[in-house]
């Protein structure tokens, strides 16, 4: 018997092979699956199921790729018109060798919501694990806030999944969520990534609520972002995407064809360290470090255009294709043959944006001097604790926020580390905003430098 977790990063998405015997079953699988195939093959068992614990939003179901590989039959939740697959329902049994997988139905994140329970047919009858995906996390539990006329309606339903289906379990239960800390399925997800039923039940926050109509009242409360790109990935993961096949790197372009693209409408990301694009960038281009490609990018991107990339090195951009493929994003066209080296010697046209330290805000506030910071973090995160005087408008909003900021004042972007700020700072130049600063640290950069914090 083997259990394998695969970890997408960007995403914090858990997904799991399992398998004995020679058979094998995938479930929650990415859009780039051969990890999973390769971890069959490693193990000499064929994947013969594949199971969505729901209908995914923030990144698309690699379902469909994994089926056409193997030959899997697909199994989901009864409550969508889902195009592809089969429905599982309440009782179900699936056995792979000594592995018997159950489902349960566990709505309250989404209403087709179910979970795997996972027995061990040789060693007892009593459950091992359980995979929850969104219906319970580490440290937290799921989002209720997808149906916003059925709020009430919504967390009711995950309390009772929680209560009364996945606790009642045992606590000796291992817990497989099917995301981690950084994913935007929940704010308060736990670092840690290993877990049981009775840890959560003793030390997870929202566990403690034990009153069903306190718990409601709770979750009605919270502020979750949702970006537009979930719309794509509600489609798709209904429908079934379209199939990429193997992935393959795009194609290097020189700096003439790179600057004609641009002038064609392609769009430039470059997907560098904050730095090195403060420190010389393509004019026009969007800044989103690598590792935030798959939280930022569905954002601002559209889906009907070309995307060129700049990167630092071909193991970044064979990573960026991932990042962006699991979003949605297929058309990524071509790359800049040596990043910005190509562009330099090539005489073309590039600009910068200065870093801001953390103590030199802290002195520029204290002098009252007239500037504009930006911070950008989400209304929670600013509520937390913020720099006086800060204005707030959440990264996502900004560029449908730009008439809120003064133009005639100099502006400092400013975040958790300075990372999602110089994606603020590459969208306000690419607005025609020119005296803009970033502040590399930002807040916590701020928590060594003894800055003012002020909470609500």
């Amino acid at each position: 018997m083997f259990l394998e977790k695969i970890k997408s990063q960007g995403i914090s998405h858990l997904s799991y092979i399992m398998g004995d015997k020679g058979r094998a079953a995938v479930i929650d699988p990415r859009r780039d699956c051969d990890i999973y195939l390769e971890v069959a093959h490693r193990q000499g068992s064929r994947i013969t199921h594949i199971f969505e614990t729901h209908r995914n939003e923030d990144y698309v179901i690699g379902s469909t790729e994994l089926a056409a590989m193997t030959g899997a039959e697909v199994y989901h939740g009864a409550e969508l018109p889902f195009s592809y697959g089969k429905t599982t329902n309440e009782g179900d049994i699936f056995k792979l060798g000594s592995i018997t997988l159950e489902t349960i139905k566990t709505p309250g994140h989404t209403h087709e919501s179910i979970s795997i329970i996972l027995y061990d047919s040789e060693s007892g009858s009593d459950p091992v694990g359980v995979f929850t995906g969104d219906a319970l996390f580490i440290g937290d539990v799921g989002r209720t806030d997808f149906f916003p006329d059925q709020k009430e309606l919504m967390a009711g339903l995950l309390f009772d999944s929680i209560f009364k289906k996945i606790l009642p379990l045992g606590d000796h239960v291992i817990l497989y969520p099917a995301h981690g800390a950084g994913s935007v399925c929940g704010s308060g997800i736990a670092k840690r990534e290993f877990s049981t039923l009775g840890y959560e039940r003793l030390n997870s926050p929202l566990l403690q609520i034990t009153d069903r109509d306190k718990f409601i009242k709770t979750k009605i409360q919270e502020i979750h972002p949702r970006p537009p790109y979930f719309a794509r990935m509600e489609e798709y993961n209904l429908n079934g995407a379209p199939l990429i096949g193997k992935s393959h790197s795009p194609a290097p372009m020189t700096a003439e064809r790179f600057e004609k693209g641009l002038r064609d409408g392609m769009l430039a990301i470059d997907v560098r360290s904050a730095e090195a694009f403060a420190g010389a960038f393509i004019p026009g281009s969007i800044s989103i470090p690598l590792g935030m490609v798959p939280l930022y990018a569905g954002w601002f991107l559209p889906y009907d255009h070309d995307i060129l990339l700049i990167a630092s090195s071909f193991d970044d951009i064979d990573l960026a294709v991932r990042f962006l493929n699991r979003i949605g994003y297929d058309r990524v066209a071509d790359h800049l043959h040596q990043g910005m080296n190509e562009w330099a010697v090539k005489g073309k046209n590039f600009d910068c944006i200065r870093g801001v330290f953390a103590g030199e805000i802290q002195k520029k506030i204290s002098s009252k001097e007239k500037f504009t910071l930006l911070d950008i973090r989400s209304k929670n995160e600013f509520i937390a604790g913020h720099l006086p005087g800060a204005q707030n408008i959440f990264l996502g909003e900004l560029e449908h926020r730009l008439s809120e900021i003064r133009p005639e004042r100099p502006l400092i972007t400013f975040c958790g580390s300075g990372q999602r700020a110089i994606i603020a700072a590459s969208i306000l130049k690419k607005h025609g905003v020119d005296h803009v600063e970033n502040c590399f640290g930002s807040m916590q950069a701020c928590s060594h430098t003894g800055c003012e914090i002020v909470k609500g």
